[in-house]
C-alpha cells in the first residue's frame, strides 16, 4: 500500500493520459493520481489534497517541463473559473482525448463488440460557440488570489458570473467570458454596472436574502437575443427599471424577460416568466426550418455544431417515406421536425411540458403535420399502450440527458425491435452501459463522436444501430 497521505508531494510526475472529467491522469507506483492544472506530456510537481486506497486527487505545484501540446490560455479566469479546463490544451489534442474518450468508454465500461470510431467532427470555432449562458448573482465574491496577497480591501462583495466548483456560495466576478459571442459581455456587464450604480443587492444565498439572482442570455444564428433576469426578492419596480434600461442600451435584444425565484434552487422550469418587452420567444434557423425556442426550452448549446450533430443523426436513420420515427428526449422537437420530411410520421416524446408545446409550435410554424409530441416522464409515456396507440416504430432516435437510458425504455425498445437505433449522447460512458444491454439485439454499426463543447472534456457520440 501506498504511504502517501494528504498534503503530500510528489516530484516529477509524468502526465500519460486524461480522466473524463478533464483531470490529468499520472501514475506514482500503484496508485493513479487524478491532477489538476497539467496536460498530458507534462512533467510536474504536485501537492496530494485527496488520498483514497487505490487513487489520489493533486493540484500542480510546479510545471518542471511543459507538454508540446501545451498552450497559453485565452481567458483570464483560467484556472479559478470552473469551465473552460482545456483552454491550456492545444485543440487538435482536445479532439485526440475525446475520440479516446468514447473507444475507452466503449471498451472498458461497455465491453462492446465494434468497428472502427469515425474521427470526431471537430467545431469551427473553438471559442464563441455557445448560444446560451447562465450567470449567477452573489454577495459572496470569490476573491482572486491576486486580489489575496495584494491585501488590498475588496469593499464590494457583490459579483456577476460563474460559481466557483464545489463551493455553492461563492461567485467568481466574470469581467470577460470567450464562450458567447457579443453582446453576451456587454449586457452582463451593463446589468452589473446598472445594479452597483443603484444600489441593487445581490443574493446571499445562505441567508436567503438579496434582490437579483440570476441572469441568462441566449443568442442565435439569426441574431435574436433573449434576456432572462430572476430576482430573490419580489420588486417589480426595480425589476421593470433595470429592464427598461437594458431595452434603451441594447435594441437588439428581442426578447426581455424577468420572473421571480424565492425558491431554494435556481431553476426557472417551474416559475412564471413575464415577457417585458419583445416576444416570449427567440427563434432559430436551420436547413429553412425555423424553431422556437422559449426561455424555459431546452436546445443545443451550439447552434453550428447542433446543425453537423443532426445531419449525422438523419443520416444514420436512412430514413424512407414509409417509416414510422419515434424521436425520445426530443426537447423542442427540432430533430424531430428536422427529418420529418424524410419519414412517414415522427412520435417525440419529451418530459418538460413547455418545450413540448414549443415542439408543436415548431410544426405548425414550418407547415409541418406529420408529427406528434408528447409531455410527460419517458418511462411512463414510452409503454406499449402508447406505441399501439401511435404506431410501431421503424427507427427509433434517442437523445438522452447525462444520466443515459432508464432500463424500463430499455426494455421496451428491445420489444418493439425497431431496425434502426440512431443513439445520440453527452455521455459516453452511459451510452455504453445502455449499448451492452442492447448488444444481443442489435449490432453497432456506425459511430461518429461530435465535439460541440471545445476547451472542455466533454464530447457528444452518435451511434446507429441495426436489428440483427
Amino acid at each position: 500500500m501506498s504511504k502517501i497521505k494528504k498534503n503530500f508531494e510528489l516530484q516529477g510526475l509524468e502526465i500519460v493520459d486524461t480522466s473524463t472529467e478533464g483531470k490529468a491522469i499520472a501514475k506514482h507506483e500503484n496508485l493513479v493520481v487524478f491532477i489538476e492544472g497539467a496536460v498530458p506530456g507534462d512533467v510536474v510537481n504536485v501537492m496530494v489534497h485527496r488520498k483514497k486506497n487505490s487513487y489520489a486527487e493533486a493540484k500542480v505545484t510546479k510545471i518542471v517541463k511543459p507538454s508540446k501540446d501545451r498552450t497559453e490560455p485565452k481567458c483570464e479566469h483560467f484556472g479559478t473559473c470552473g469551465g473552460c479546463k482545456w483552454q491550456s490544451l492545444s485543440y487538435a489534442t482536445q479532439l485526440y482525448y475525446k475520440q479516446k474518450y468514447v473507444t475507452d468508454a466503449f471498451t472498458r465500461i461497455g465491453k462492446l463488440t465494434y468497428g472502427d470510431v469515425t474521427p470526431i467532427l471537430a467545431n469551427k470555432e473553438p471559442y464563441f460557440y455557445r448560444n446560451k449562458l447562465e450567470f449567477s448573482f452573489s454577495n459572496k465574491k470569490w476573491l482572486t488570489n491576486e486580489e489575496i496577497k495584494n491585501g488590498v480591501e475588496v469593499p464590494n462583495k457583490n459579483a456577476l458570473g460563474f460559481h466557483i466548483p464545489g463551493l455553492f456560495d461563492k461567485i467568481l466576478d466574470i469581467n470577460n467570458c470567450y464562450l458567447q459571442a457579443e453582446p453576451s459581455n456587454s449586457i452582463r456587464l451593463a446589468i452589473r454596472e446598472y445594479a452597483f450604480k443603484n444600489n441593487l443587492t445581490f443574493f446571499d444565498i445562505r441567508n436567503k436574502v438579496g434582490f437579483l439572482r440570476t441572469v441568462i442570455i441566449r443568442t442565435t444564428s439569426t441574431k435574436e437575443v433573449m434576456v432572462v433576469i430572476s430576482m430573490f426578492e419580489n420588486n417589480e419596480e426595480d425589476m421593470k427599471a433595470l429592464c427598461s434600461h437594458l431595452k434603451d442600451k441594447f435594441p437588439q435584444i428581442t426578447s426581455l424577460q424577468y420572473a421571480h425565484n424565492p425558491k431554494g434552487n435556481d431553476t426557472i422550469q417551474d416559475l412564471e416568466i413575464k415577457t417585458f418587452s419583445g416576444k416570449d420567444h427567440i427563434t432559430e434557423e436551420m436547413e429553412g426550418l425555423k424553431f422556437n425556442i422559449s426561455a424555459k426550452s431546452f436546445y443545443q448549446t451550439n447552434s453550428e455544431q447542433a446543425y453537423e450533430l443532426y445531419k449525422v443523426a438523419r443520416g444514420f436513420a436512412q430514413l424512407k417515406e414509409t417509416d414510422v420515427v419515434y424521436d425520445l428526449y426530443t426537447g423542442t422537437g427540432t430533430i424531430a421536425n428536422f427529418i420529418a420530411r424524410d419519414c412517414k410520421k415522427v412520435t417525440g416524446i419529451e418530459y418538460v411540458e413547455a418545450a413540448v408545446k414549443d415542439a408543436f409550435k415548431n410544426s405548425e410554424n414550418n407547415g409541418i403535420k406529420n408529427t406528434f409530441f408528447a409531455a410527460g416522464d419517458m418511462k411512463d409515456i414510452f409503454t406499449y399502450e402508447f406505441v399501439n396507440a401511435h404506431g410501431n416504430p421503424d427507427v427509433i432516435i434517442t437523445d438522452p440527458p447525462r444520466a443515459g437510458m432508464s432500463p424500463e425504455v430499455i426494455a421496451v425498445m428491445l420489444n418493439l425491435k425497431p431496425s434502426r437505433i440512431v443513439y445520440v449522447s453527452c455521455n459516453p460512458s452511459t451510452q455504453a452501459r445502455d449499448l451492452a444491454l442492447m448488444e444481443h439485439l442489435y449490432k453497432i454499426e456506425r459511430i461518429q463522436p461530435v465535439d460541440m463543447f471545445p476547451q472542455t472534456a466533454h464530447v457528444e457520440n452518435v451511434v446507429l444501430l441495426t436489428l440483427k
